[in-house]
């Protein structure tokens, strides 16, 4: 069956870095745009980055822009979201969520997303 296994996750200090990975499993990953959201605590979940299935093109949201770098791995079926200058701003659940490659690869819109992953914490805090 689709799985969509997070992991990474943890704690860091205001300007440190992560890396959170995404290991896909049971769908043709290259068929697919894959992202990142985030859901921080008493809020909804929101946007934060996509890579489309050939790498070519990366999506952003503002509040990251700059920051952390989306990036993907056909060969092992992972996508990755490196994570730098982190704030507290930045603690939340993350992610992953996978969409076929029809779809617009511009989209931010969560109801576009085929597959979820259960989510991976990061808490950011001194």
């Amino acid at each position: 069956q689709v799985q969509l296994v997070e992991s990474g996750g943890g704690s860091v200090q205001p300007g440190g870095s992560l890396r959170v990975s995404c290991a896909a499993s049971g769908f043709i990953f290259i068929n697919y745009n894959m992202g990142w959201f985030r859901q921080a605590p008493g809020k909804e979940r929101e946007f934060v980055a996509t890579i489309s299935w050939g790498t070519n093109f990366k999506n952003y949201a503002e509040s990251v822009k700059g920051r952390f770098t989306i990036s993907r791995d056909n060969a092992k079926n992972t996508v990755y979201l490196q994570m730098n200058s982190l704030q507290p701003e930045d603690t939340a659940v993350y992610y992953c969520a996978a969409f076929l490659k029809t779809t617009a690869r511009s989209t931010r819109d969560q109801r576009d997303m085929d597959y979820w992953g259960k989510g991976t914490l990061v808490t950011v805090s001194s």
